[in-house]
């Protein structure tokens, strides 16, 4: 049962020793590098809110056979509904710091603990709900480790930081910028830069001058420094 696409390749939902599975199955030659990518990091890392690699194929077919979220992708909880999405502003911090959790498990700890995982490029749409409140990242076939020089121009234009689209080098902290915009997104419920509209090249340059998502009306004061600093 096909039940979308990530970031690359075609997912399907499949049943393997009695239990549901996402199976990504890896189409083209111009995939098979993001399938590399993404079978070397989720081979290294186990965490609750990172989704689990259960086995891949390196053969064809080429496919990975993953942890299966059956809330699908965040970014469709938010915005898939023409009807506003019924959950509390608990949800949405418990989504978040679960999205944090995941994404600091990745970086490094010291400098005698190199990272896992350099940047993750997070949005929405990478993020998988399990049970209605279990966040999972996912598609990372777009992470870069602390190997690789960080000038690819990846991610989704309304996530990222304006380092990554202006060709400079970056890091982890992308992902705090990214993280920041997700933030606002659960709480606002809208999607951001929305009101930029058009190609996403509009929103790079928007973002490139400085324009940030609106502050949010009663928003906790806490909150807004997160998003904010």
């Amino acid at each position: 049962q096909i039940v979308g696409r990530g970031a690359y390749g075609v997912v399907s939902r499949a049943r393997w020793r009695n239990i549901d599975v996402a199976v990504k199955l890896i189409k083209t030659e111009s995939e098979r590098k993001a399938f590399v990518t993404e079978l070397k990091q989720l081979s290294r890392v186990n965490h609750m809110n990172i989704v689990k690699l259960y086995g891949a194929s390196t053969k064809q077919p080429v496919f990975l056979v993953m942890e299966y979220a059956e809330g699908g992708s965040l970014y469709n909880v938010l915005h898939g509904n023409p009807m506003k999405p019924s959950y509390t502003a608990s949800h949405a911090v418990s989504w978040c710091l679960q999205c944090a959790k995941g994404s600091n498990y990745c970086l490094p700890l010291s400098n005698s603990h190199p990272s896992l995982i350099l940047a993750l490029l997070i949005t929405t749409s990478l993020l998988l709900v399990s049970g209605g409140l279990v966040l999972k990242i996912c598609d990372f076939g777009t992470a870069c480790d602390a190997h690789t020089h960080m000038t690819n121009n990846k991610g989704s234009a309304a996530w990222m930081a304006p380092e990554v689209f202006e060709g400079s080098d970056y890091s982890e902290k992308c992902d705090v910028f990214s993280w920041g915009i997700i933030l606002w997104e659960v709480l606002a419920r809208k999607k951001p830069f929305d009101e930029v509209g058009g190609p996403a090249f509009r929103i790079m340059w928007a973002v490139h001058n400085g324009t940030r998502p609106p502050l949010l009306k009663n928003c906790p004061k806490p909150i807004e420094l997160l998003m904010t600093r």
